[in-house]
């Protein structure tokens, strides 16, 4: 999608610094941070919302969630603990409408998030 963010990031047209990069998958650190770490896991291929995923990406989905286990042990968070979470759509706070995985830790994650 030629406007997209983080396809622009994907396809190397925004440089960033990478923390993981495969043939199908991204992640960078969040601009934003709610974490000390928070790291954005992205598919490079454009998937608007998690409610646009069909059965065809199950391996896709798989990926990115592989990617933020590597993240994490990487970062020091696995053993302790990190959190992974989807928003979907606006309600639930995405703002960039390109699917990624949020990978968040190097503190205590409470329930409900506050």
């Amino acid at each position: 999608m030629s406007d997209c963010l983080f396809c622009k990031i994907a396809a190397g047209e925004i440089p960033v610094e990478f923390v993981y990069e495969d043939a199908e998958v991204v992640a960078f650190r969040d601009i934003n941070p709610q974490a000390p770490v928070h790291t954005l896991v992205v598919p490079r291929r454009h998937i608007a919302t998690l409610n646009d995923v069909q059965p065809a990406d199950a391996e896709l989905i798989g990926r990115l969630y592989l990617a933020a286990q590597k993240i994490a042990a990487d970062a020091g968070i696995a053993e302790p603990g990190y959190r992974t979470v989807f928003n979907c759509n606006a309600q639930a706070g995405q703002t960039v409408f390109h699917l990624h995985l949020h990978v968040l830790g190097g503190r205590a994650m409470h329930w409900p998030p506050g």
